[in-house]
C-alpha cells in the first residue's frame, strides 16, 4: 500500500522578527507599494499629458520621478516578500490599500504640480507611520527602506512646491 504525501507549509522562518510582526511589517509595507504605485502613475500620466509654457521643465523632471518610483516599487516588493508574504500586484489591491485619490481628467500643469506634492507627502506619511511597528520589531532593514524613501518622497514634495512659490 502506497503511502500518501503530504503537504508541508514549508521551511519555518526565523529571521528574529516574530511571524505577527512580519504580518503587520507587510501589511503596512503593502500600503506604502500601493502609494507608491499610485504615485508612480500618477507621475508618468503627468508626464505625458502635461502643456503649457513649462511643458519641457515639467516633462522632463516627472520623468526623472516615474523613473525613481518605477525602481523603488521592486525594492517595497522584494521586501515584502523578504518578510514571507505575498506583495500586492493587482489594481484592486493597490485601489483598496492606497491613501492617493486618482485625479479626474487632465489636470492643468500647475494643479498636476499640487496633485503631486500632495501625493508624495501622502506615500510619505504612509512610509513614516511604519516606524513603530517597525522599531519595535527590530526590523533595521524595513527601517532603512522607509528611510531612504522618506529622503526621496520629501525632497521630492520640496521641489515640486518651490515651482508654486510666487
Amino acid at each position: 500500500m502506497k503511502k500518501k504525501a503530504t503537504k508541508t507549509a514549508g521551511p519555518v522562518m526565523d529571521i528574529g522578527i516574530s511571524a505577527d510582526d512580519r504580518t503587520e511589517i507587510a501589511a503596512g509595507l503593502s500600503r506604502l507599494l500601493a502609494d507608491s504605485f499610485n504615485l508612480y502613475l500618477m507621475t508618468h500620466n503627468f508626464h505625458w499629458n502635461v502643456k503649457g509654457p513649462m511643458f519641457n521643465t515639467l516633462h522632463q523632471m516627472f520623468m526623472a520621478q516615474y523613473t525613481e518610483q518605477w525602481n523603488a516599487l521592486d525594492v517595497i516588493a522584494e521586501r515584502i516578500r523578504a518578510l514571507g508574504h505575498p506583495a500586492p500586484g493587482t489594481g484592486k489591491l493597490f485601489a483598496s490599500l492606497t491613501s492617493i485619490d486618482e485625479p479626474e481628467g487632465v489636470p492643468a500643469a500647475l494643479d498636476m504640480v499640487r496633485l503631486l506634492v500632495a501625493a508624495q507627502e501622502a506615500t510619505a506619511r504612509t512610509a513614516r507611520g511604519l516606524f513603530p511597528l517597525v522599531d519595535k520589531a527590530n526590523d533595521q532593514p524595513t527601517a532603512d527602506l522607509l528611510t531612504q524613501r522618506l529622503e526621496v518622497h520629501e525632497k521630492t514634495a520640496w521641489m515640486l512646491r518651490s515651482l508654486l512659490e510666487e
